[in-house]
């Protein structure tokens, strides 16, 4: 299993998938631990069992224990706060933005790998899970950090073509069902 394994099963329809899924893992200019982090928790988020089966052996290979474990939470920990913030601020009803939210968020605060790192793959599930508060909040904290916006568009590069794998993929996947 592992990223080539993916590519051959991309329908030729998507041939641009295989292509930019190549590019962006194969031709990254991110330092190993994020763009493998990036690629677990991205695989993770995206929902696709195909992804995340093809992608997590490799990932696992790239990064330490600490930090394949890490990039789980931040796929986990984004996957509740995506859903919250994302429902908070689409609510006409701004009050709800003064309500303390009382949830659980201990790993953003110690992640067990370098807080950037973290945040850049916060982010990125951000980015799929579609919560502009935390890709503004997360995209902040990685500027005020010295990242420079072709890094943080390499992670939402990444970002759209795993999910734009997985959908496909998966899309193939209930079309054999039914074909």
């Amino acid at each position: 299993m592992s990223l080539d394994s993916l590519k051959s099963r991309i329908p030729d329809y998507a041939k641009d998938l295989k292509l930019n899924l190549g590019s962006v893992i194969g031709n990254s200019d991110l330092p190993a631990q994020q763009l493998w982090g990036t690629v677990l928790a991205t695989a993770i988020a995206s929902r696709s069992p195909i992804v995340l089966r093809e992608l997590a052996p490799e990932a696992r290979a790239n990064l330490s224990p600490e930090a394949y474990t890490a990039a789980k939470s931040a796929a986990a920990v984004m996957a509740m706060n995506n859903v919250f913030y994302r429902t908070r601020h689409l609510l006409s009803d701004h009050e709800y933005g003064n309500l303390r939210a009382g949830l659980r968020m201990n790993v953003i605060g110690n992640p067990g790998v370098d807080k950037v790192d973290f945040e850049l793959w916060s982010f990125a599930v951000s980015a799929i899970n579609g919560c502009g508060l935390c890709l503004d909040s997360h995209e902040q904290v990685l500027r005020k950090a010295g990242v420079d916006r072709e890094t943080v568009q390499e992670a939402f590069k990444i970002a759209s073509v795993i999910q734009a794998v997985g959908s496909a993929l998966d899309a193939e996947a209930v079309l054999a069902d039914v074909e």
